[in-house]
């Protein structure tokens, strides 16, 4: 069977980037925070699912006979990551979408990255620019983050009070934890969200977990 046109992609793209669920960034596409929140939800649910219950969700999704779900399946036509997609983009698109669509978007949310954790308001470093930063900013703080992470969400609401507290003079950045092994393996840090602060190029103090603004600042007030 012939994949979706060009055409086809094109508009669900359009659809994807007009319903918040797709962003288009200088660095390329990535997938936002609202599609990324339902995705979280339904993969949660399906992704151990037993293939009984797959089964029956892919035949109630597409209203087709379990039988002919448990081919598409067989087939690869049907995957645990696509049915999430589906299911998620349907759980969070305002107006209705045909299923031929509905598989296009799937198809296309399926092959584009989510975006950073790391807030837009940090600078976000990789592991081939945090000891730069740190040479230039020997006193900074630096925040670890990761995606599918309940407290990292959780501390974004409080991020103003958190850089309000950060004295000024002090440099400040963020990883996404996932993608830079050696500043977690230099640091000790295995915990995200983690806020690390640095006085004089070294690591003094480490606040881990979702933590209240004050405590950030009572740490902040002890580093520096």
């Amino acid at each position: 069977m012939a994949g979706p046109s060009e055409a086809a992609l094109e508009s669900a793209l359009d659809r994807l980037i007009a319903a918040g669920l797709v962003d288009e960034r200088d660095d390329g596409l990535v997938t936002t925070e609202t599609f990324e929140s339902a995705r979280r939800v339904y993969h949660d649910t399906y992704a151990d699912a037993d293939a009984d219950r797959f089964r029956r969700t892919v035949a109630e999704t597409f209203a087709i006979p379990e039988s002919t779900a448990a081919e598409r399946i067989e087939a690869g036509a049907v995957t645990r990551e696509g049915l999430i997609d589906t299911l998620s983009l349907r759980a969070v698109l305002d107006d209705d979408v045909d299923d031929e669509t509905l598989l296009t978007m799937a198809t296309l949310v399926g092959e584009i990255t989510p975006a950073s954790p790391v807030p837009d308001a940090l600078t976000e470093l990789d592991d081939g620019a945090w000891r730069a930063f740190l040479d230039e900013n020997p006193t900074a703080v630096v925040t670890v983050w990761r995606r599918d992470c309940p407290p990292c969400e959780a501390l974004k609401t409080d991020l103003d009070a958190l850089l309000d507290a950060i004295p000024e003079g002090v440099a400040v950045a963020g990883v996404d934890g996932p993608s830079v092994p050696d500043f977690r393996r230099t640091f000790g840090v295995d915990t995200a969200p983690t806020v690390c602060c640095f006085r004089k190029g070294d690591l003094v103090t480490t606040v881990t977990g979702r933590e209240s603004p004050p405590t950030y600042a009572d740490a902040f007030a002890e580093a520096f």
